[in-house]
């Protein structure tokens, strides 16, 4: 997904999409090594994606050599490219033909796609009702979204953050100039969080699971009180998926299939290489993470329905001026189950 300059200044956009760009895609490789433009029919395709890290269905992949197993039926294999993170850099490594491969969450989706996209969307996880929402400290006397006005609230630009808090405040009828937006990156929000510098912090579960691990914070509003529609999704570079439809069709059953493993047993797609140091989720945050794990959704084909809720998301998107105009979701969607 540094410290902060100012709690009232925001991050140059750029700046940081450049540094992430540049970590994401530090390992990053050329075409002819990627076995994409220009490959022999009888070559391996090598697919771009991004580390896993510590934890879930792609980590525990890496190490049983599973995804490779799946990916080798359709003639390929996985490079890890880089490091997972926020999407607007991974959508930009897709565009610079450095990445495959990435996740992320229709929020995110939508303000990287009001760019030129060189990537589309594949499958859809529903949203999560219990990971996400309004995170505020225990005993900060903020007991509704109402409470919120006029306090900061910590949020990540044009993606999950900013949509959580405007939807929140849009079902409680406030109107978003009544609470002070705190731009941050998650990354660097936690310190300014802890130490009372924002009131609040608008968050998914990669960033929750942590705070509310500790026993200090708790959610004011979850996904499912604020009505979120913050689907993630996985996108492939559009060149990528004409070329190679039968890869990305494998790439989806893989996670459609090991999706379905996690939501039944939680537990052991944490801490997958290491139960120690950063990475590792432990104490009360692991059952924290394991609950919400059991609760929420598995990577699905993109439907009629789903389609309906991104162009809602894109209209409110643009009603709330995160956009210049509403986003046409639809005409960077793939139906899976139609590659060949």
């Amino acid at each position: 997904m540094k410290l902060p300059r100012s709690l009232r200044t925001t991050v140059a956009p750029a700046l940081l999409a450049l540094t992430a760009l540049a970590a994401l895609t530090a390992c990053g490789t050329s075409e002819a090594d990627s076995g994409g433009k220009g490959s022999g029919s009888g070559s391996t395709v090598a697919v771009r994606i991004p580390d896993p890290g510590n934890s879930g269905v792609l980590a525990l992949g890496k190490k049983d050599g599973s995804l490779d197993k799946a990916l080798a039926k359709a003639g390929a294999k996985v490079k890890w490219t880089g490091s997972a993170g926020p999407f607007a850099p991974a959508a930009q490594a897709m565009n610079a033909d450095q990445l495959d491969i990435a996740t992320g969450s229709i929020t995110s989706g939508i303000t990287s796609l009001a760019q030129r996209p060189g990537f589309k969307f594949f499958t859809a996880v529903a949203p999560d009702a219990a990971g996400e929402g309004i995170l505020v400290r225990n005993g900060s006397g903020i007991g509704s979204v109402a409470d919120l006005v006029g306090k900061k609230v910590a949020v990540n630009q044009g993606g999950t953050g900013e949509y959580l808090l405007l939807k929140a405040l849009a079902k409680a009828g406030i109107p978003a100039d009544k609470v002070n937006r705190v731009y941050l990156r998650p990354d660097q929000t936690a310190a300014v969080f802890n130490a009372g510098k924002v009131d609040a912090w608008a968050v998914w579960a990669t960033y929750a699971v942590a705070e509310i691990g500790s026993g200090k914070a708790h959610f004011v509003a979850d996904g499912a009180a604020i009505g979120s529609d913050n689907y993630s999704l996985n996108a492939v570079r559009t060149e990528f998926a004409e070329q190679h439809p039968k890869v990305v069709k494998a790439l989806y059953r893989y996670l459609h299939e090991a999706g379905a493993k996690e939501k039944r047993n939680p537990a052991a797609y944490l801490n997958v290489f290491t139960d120690v140091g950063p990475t590792a989720v432990t104490g009360k945050a692991k059952a924290v993470q394991i609950e919400f794990t059991a609760q929420g959704g598995t990577v699905e084909p993109i439907g009629p329905q789903d389609t309906e809720r991104f162009k809602a998301v894109a209209a409110f998107y643009a009603e709330q001026k995160v956009t210049k105009a509403e986003v046409d979701v639809a005409a960077h969607l793939l139906d899976v189950g139609k590659l060949t």
